[in-house]
């Protein structure tokens, strides 16, 4: 029976030279990367550009010595191929420029479902993204943050639903923001659309 590497262990040797750790890789997690790219883009030739794009930046970053996600590789490499397949979006579903005069838009004009769909796949994945993040704060700060913008409860309410002063609740609030803008810049996070 042959052991099966840990994805780190893998990536731990094709980064001390060992190629054939890389085809391991790219061979395990091969359908799960694919079929997830295929599912956003629904083209068999864009979803193996995107695949061999995403690999190529997984390679770079592993030569560069940048990848420090310690275990989490497919992870890594999902969000690599989801913000590809967004370039992939930006690059080729955009509505053109209008030109013209500059009381005229374009987009009052023409609707595009596929921009809407876009778009609704960059706000999911923010979501998603952002509430990973959520969950690495600490339990009081996530709890204010929680019932402060998802529950959209006053200080006060917080307050009163916490048993803190409105003051602790505001520091909560403020080291949950700080914290927050510290992991994204930590992971190198973009969050906007």
């Amino acid at each position: 029976m042959e052991l099966q590497l840990d994805d780190s262990v893998l990536v731990k040797n094709y980064i001390n030279g060992d190629e054939k750790a890389l085809e391991v890789l790219i061979n395990r997690h091969n359908q799960k990367i694919s079929s997830f790219i295929y599912s956003k883009v629904l083209d068999k030739d864009i979803t193996e550009d995107i695949f061999q794009d995403t690999f190529i930046k997984v390679i770079k970053t592993l030569k560069r010595g940048s990848y420090s996600e310690e275990g989490k590789f497919l992870p890594w490499v999902m969000r690599i191929a989801h913000n590809l397949i967004i370039d992939h979006f930006r690059k080729n579903k955009r509505m053109p420029k209008f030109e013209g005069s500059d009381d005229f838009n374009i987009f009052s004009v023409i609707h595009d479902d596929k921009l809407n769909a876009e778009k609704q796949m960059i706000k999911d994945q923010i979501d998603s993204d952002l509430s990973s993040l959520i969950d690495e704060l600490p339990d009081d700060q996530r709890e204010v943050l929680i019932m402060r913008i998802y529950k959209d409860m006053s200080f006060k309410e917080i307050s009163e639903n916490t048993g803190v002063s409105i003051n602790t609740a505001l520091g909560r609030m403020r080291y949950a923001l700080i914290n927050l803008r510290k992991i994204v810049e930590r992971n190198n996070i973009v969050l906007t659309n």
